[in-house]
């Protein structure tokens, strides 16, 4: 086994590590979500973790590490014996993006079920990580079922696995930890409320703890085992303080006054029901537990708010995460109370060092510049004479109406168009390819019926062989890349009418986020087109480049169709199974470059020929239209929309839903 990089030599990052400790000390907080840039010792710090926590006791040869001491009575392996234990190390299990949800929940022989009567199961990550910790990089790319499968045996404590009538059940209790990149997208706000704790991490900017850090890495790459050797003492200390904290867990007294304090600042806040006001009461309990109190003091309750509330105040994914420190000190004053002592002046506090933590909820500046064009992004002013307008806001978003792409897709799991899934409305069967995950009971009857007489079954019953088994053929809905094509030449210049039309941009990238789609952002202006953002799941990086949008200049349209043409291909070599729709925000006007009209026009074929799912949003206005938005959609083959018929509750006009399919000609 490999040394691991010791915990306590990672440099900084103090609210990383004080809130994998405290889960340490009480997993019941339930989990910590690390959100920050490459490298920044994320799962650094997750992997040393594991080599801090206390070995367990087990049952002898259980898969699914019962405790010796209270074995589970529902244990797939048991009955156990109480007191045939022996000791192991805790242990870090990791799950990967691409796991199955057999791989995650372990799996049932449903061959042997049927044909022998016998439940065979084989036990999947979640028994594993049992008693330990779970770690999940990369968790906001993870699919959507299988996060809720985590979670829901996260907050029970248990697993259970349902397959054609036949049922296992095993506990699972670990400590939770996920680490994502923003930049690649967000987890819905649903899942992250199910996060205890969240912290958010970026690399130091001063030069000598750089150094540090770099010194320390490349002595520990040079000597693994020497280097953990010189952190030996550090790290006894720190499993010692753990286990001391764990048995005065239950002496810590949470008072009246500080639950009052907890109650008050999550309504401040305004977060959704009570998982908010539950999680702090454990983080303050853990903290106070951690400092080698047996009481609750204000100190333990802003630094648990600090790290239980800035993921549970974004409603949407374009809410910036954080947390308002005066607010927080004006509520903690204002519902202070004569409940808790006054604090020790001699103590250091939770953190050990004195001072409270920064929020770790805060804007961080690397996400922002993360999330904002360079200068010049989108074209200098162009020598067109249209002089460059500074950027519009957007006006509110609304909710629109579905756009899809035609026909069945295989793509990732997702919630816009129509494909064939693990998980859906079962539609036919067929044999299976590999291993039988989801059996078509009436097809596996049907195919096994004509044979009974030569099996030599003449009575009740029925004789299932493996050739008669059928897997079930599920549709449900897949995730696409929504490229968005932006027209920001001098003709969309009009203060009301751009801000009318990066606000309808703004609601599509709300409804991709919604359907778990990736997004991009193609805008054309002047003398060409950039690609504002290559497609990307992150719809609050997509949000942040329109509203730094300018306009001005001609309207270079052809040049705007290439341009996402290029990137559909590029993106196509990357994900072939992810299908595309292409949406073009215009008013169809093409002016830049020689025969501007005619190249737009063999642009959009090229979209027509490769069947790409395209729509366009009508953004001409006035009593005169020419109508060329509509010319355009019939080049692309796709559909024209206005932008009051984009809204879903829109009574202009027909009601649409825009499929892609073709104009008759």
């Amino acid at each position: 086994m490999s040394t691991p990089f010791p915990f306590t030599a990672v440099v900084g990052q103090d609210d990383l590590r004080l809130a994998l400790l405290l889960n340490a000390v009480s997993p019941a907080v339930g989990g910590v979500l690390v959100r920050g840039e490459k490298g920044t010792a994320k799962s650094t710090a997750v992997r040393a973790l594991s080599a801090l926590l206390p070995e367990v006791d087990v049952v002898a040869g259980c898969r699914f590490s019962c405790d010796p001491a209270a074995p589970d009575p529902s244990c797939p392996d048991g009955p156990h014996e109480a007191g045939n234990g022996v000791q192991r190390p805790a242990r870090m299990v990791e799950l990967p993006v691409g796991a199955s949800e057999d791989r995650l929940v372990g799996a049932l022989d449903i061959e042997r079920a049927l044909a022998e009567g016998v439940k065979a199961f084989e036990p999947g990550l979640l028994a594993d990580a049992h008693r330990g910790i779970l770690y999940v990089d990369e968790v906001n790319l993870l699919h959507d079922h299988l996060v809720d499968l985590l979670l829901d045996a996260a907050a029970m404590g248990a697993s259970y696995v349902e397959r054609e009538g036949v049922s296992v059940r095993h506990a699972a209790r670990f400590l939770l930890v996920g680490t994502m990149n923003p930049e690649e997208g967000e987890l819905r706000p649903q899942l992250l409320d199910r996060f205890g704790l969240t912290v958010e991490v970026a690399a130091s900017r001063e030069p000598d703890q750089r150094v540090e850090v770099v010194r320390r890495r490349l002595a520990y790459d040079d000597d693994p085992a020497g280097f953990a050797a010189r952190w030996a003492d550090e790290e006894a200390a720190v499993r010692a303080r753990i286990v001391a904290a764990r048995e005065l867990l239950p002496s810590v007294r949470l008072g009246d006054g500080a639950l009052r304090q907890i109650a008050a600042t999550c309504a401040a806040f305004e977060v959704d029901g009570m998982r908010a006001d539950i999680v702090m009461a454990r983080t303050a309990t853990a903290l106070a537990a951690w400092a080698g109190r047996t009481e609750v003091l204000a100190e333990d309750v802003r630094q648990a708010a600090l790290l239980a509330l800035p993921h549970r105040r974004r409603r949407n994914p374009f809410d910036a995460p954080g947390l308002d420190e005066d607010k927080l000190d004006e509520t903690l004053e204002e519902f202070s109370g004569d409940d808790d002592p006054d604090p020790d002046p001699d103590d250091d506090g939770p953190g050990g060092g004195g001072q409270p933590p920064s929020d770790a909820g805060g804007p961080q500046g690397g996400d922002d510049a993360g999330a904002r064009p360079e200068a010049g992004d989108g074209g200098a002013p162009q020598a067109s004479g249209a002089g460059e307008q500074s950027a519009v806001r957007a006006s509110e978003p609304f909710r629109t109406k579905v756009l899809s792409v035609p026909g069945i897709g295989e793509g990732a799991a997702g919630r816009r168009s129509r494909a064939r899934t693990e998980h859906g409305r079962t539609t036919g069967a067929r044999r299976p390819r590999g291993t039988l995950t989801k059996l078509h009971l009436a097809a596996t009857v049907q195919a096994a019926a004509p044979h009974q007489r030569a099996r030599g079954r003449s009575g009740p019953g029925l004789v299932v062989r493996r050739d008669d088994l059928r897997q079930a053929t599920r549709e449900g809905r897949e995730g696409n890349l929504v490229l968005f094509v932006v027209d920001a030449s001098g003709s969309m210049a009009a203060r009301q009418r751009m801000s009318a039309v990066k606000g309808a941009v703004l609601s599509l990238l709300l409804d991709a986020y919604q359907r778990r789609d990736k997004v991009g952002l193609v805008t054309f202006r002047g003398a060409g087109a950039d690609v504002a953002l290559p497609p990307t799941s992150s719809v609050d990086a997509a949000a942040a480049r329109l509203e730094s949008l300018p306009t001005g200049g001609r309207t270079p349209l052809a040049a705007g169709l290439l341009k996402a043409h290029d990137v559909l291909r590029v993106e196509r070599l990357r994900d072939p199974a992810r299908r595309a729709l292409v949406v073009v925000v215009t008013d169809g006007r093409a002016t830049g470059g020689p025969e501007p009209v005619v190249l737009a026009g063999r642009a959009a074929r090229l979209f027509a020929a490769e069947g790409i799912a395209s729509v366009v949003v009508d953004c001409e206005s006035g009593p005169v239209r020419l109508g060329l938005a509509g010319q355009l959609a019939g080049e692309l083959g796709g559909t024209a929309v206005t932008l009051n018929e984009l809204r879903a509750d829109s009574i202009a006009g027909l009601v649409k839903e825009v499929q892609g399919n073709r104009r008759a000609a």
